[in-house]
């Protein structure tokens, strides 16, 4: 009688194929992720019923009631808010800058930030307000 060796195979899972996947996912949805610019300082917005916030809407300038710009949580000169503008939307994108303008800043300072926007090449720009 003949006798029968059972060869047993070592069973394992190549795991090379699944963590490269994770990897390239992992690559793909840091490149993809919007990180929003937040001004960095609260200021009292003014009521609105009707506001909307805009879905792409990624930058933000806060104007405060005592004259100050403030753009990616630091301040700056209104005469430079276009140069980091520029410098913004070079490192992300976006058709559209929110305004967040203190109900007691001067109106005039807005208006010549809303210029630097436009200089900088942004024809969309919204103003927040509390209800928003």
């Amino acid at each position: 009688m003949g006798r029968k060796v059972r060869v047993e195979e070592d069973a394992t899972i190549d795991m090379t194929p699944m963590l490269d996947i994770v990897f390239i996912m992992l690559i793909f949805f840091i490149v993809t992720t919007v990180f929003v610019k937040e001004a960095g300082v609260n200021v009292n917005k003014p009521k609105g019923d009707l506001a909307v916030m805009p879905k792409n809407a990624n930058i933000f300038i806060a104007v405060t009631e005592d004259g100050k710009v403030w753009i990616d949580k630091s301040e700056v000169d209104v005469d430079l808010v276009r140069a980091n503008l520029e410098r913004l939307m070079a490192e992300q994108p976006s058709d559209v800058i929110i305004i967040q303008a203190d109900k007691e800043a001067e109106h005039g300072l807005v208006v010549e930030v809303m210029d630097q926007i436009k200089m900088a090449g942004i024809d969309r720009i919204s103003i927040a307000t509390a209800g928003s």
